[in-house]
């Protein structure tokens, strides 16, 4: 990894309602304003998703151009990726439909769930020919795939995509413990899951509810980044009775990374890692004259 710590946010997810927290943001204004905020703290991406006006998760390519109109007015460097989630929605056109927007729109990575889960009341189905189909998208399109791993077997799979030309180098994983049917967030589990991943890989450690501090804190003690905010824990603190809001999150999280001496990596240093456009109008993956 880098001395610099990538800084994954994660504000809205598809499960956290208002109810459970008000600080969820659902409008494309209410995100917008908490990546702006986020942005004065600092983050290195944003991880999108969008909602409907009654909070339900949305997955048109309208509701993704709304909020991502809005942040690029202002964050033109900002490395955004958008959702493709299989927890509510299974056909492929559904899932994939934001990957379409293009121009000053265009996301620069989608999310790519390695396989199937179950969360504690819900599945991500993630069937074989799915992850092949969306992976195949996002490289036609070049957009950056965001590879999603709860167990390590997401992992050896990753390894298959990249052996079958699905995916390309370099690799950015979001390593995600705590989930009840998944890795377990100790030292054990996430170690064998680092030491697996294949060469020329960045990754963010994330931790689900309570599990997020304690990823966050590790993650940036051995220099590895970040996956932070409200879509994995709502609350600020253990016990799990002062809801939290994104800043309060970020926040946090910079003062452990100012104590070390450590700082978050600048959008612009992270496209250039991951061999991504440079913003500022172009966005998505680089591709070189050998891969044309």
């Amino acid at each position: 990894m880098t001395n610099d710590i990538i800084v994954n946010f994660t504000p809205t997810g598809i499960i956290p309602t208002k109810s459970q927290n008000p600080n969820v943001p659902i409008s494309a204004n209410e995100i917008a304003d908490n990546v702006f905020e986020a942005a004065e703290i600092g983050i290195t991406s944003v991880h999108l998703h969008a909602r409907n006006f009654d909070g339900t998760p949305a997955h048109s390519a309208e509701k993704y151009a709304e909020i991502i109109e809005k942040i690029r007015k202002y964050l033109k460097e900002l490395v955004i990726c958008v959702s493709l989630s299989g927890r509510n929605v299974y056909e492929l056109n559904q899932r994939t439909a934001p990957l379409y927007l293009q121009g000053d729109l265009k996301p620069d990575m989608g999310s790519l769930t390695l396989s199937s889960l179950n969360f504690n009341n819900q599945a991500s189905i993630n069937s074989p020919q799915t992850v092949m189909d969306i992976a195949s998208l996002l490289k036609k399109l070049t957009i950056k795939p965001e590879l999603e791993v709860f167990d390590l077997g997401m992992i050896n799979y990753a390894k298959y995509l990249s052996k079958k030309g699905y995916i390309r180098p370099p690799y950015f994983f979001n390593l995600i413990l705590g989930n009840i049917a998944s890795a377990q967030a100790n030292l054990l589990h996430t170690a064998i899951m680092i030491n697996d991943l294949p060469e020329n890989s960045f990754y963010t450690l994330g931790g689900l509810g309570k599990y997020q501090l304690e990823m966050n804190a590790l993650a940036i003690a051995t220099d590895a980044g970040v996956r932070v905010g409200l879509e994995d824990n709502i609350f600020f603190d253990q016990n799990k009775t002062e809801p939290a809001s994104n800043a309060e999150l970020l926040k946090r999280i910079k003062r452990i990374m100012e104590a070390q001496g450590k700082k978050v990596m600048a959008s612009k240093d992270f496209r250039k890692i991951l061999n991504l456009q440079p913003g500022n109008g172009l966005y998505g993956e680089k591709i070189f004259d050998d891969e044309k």
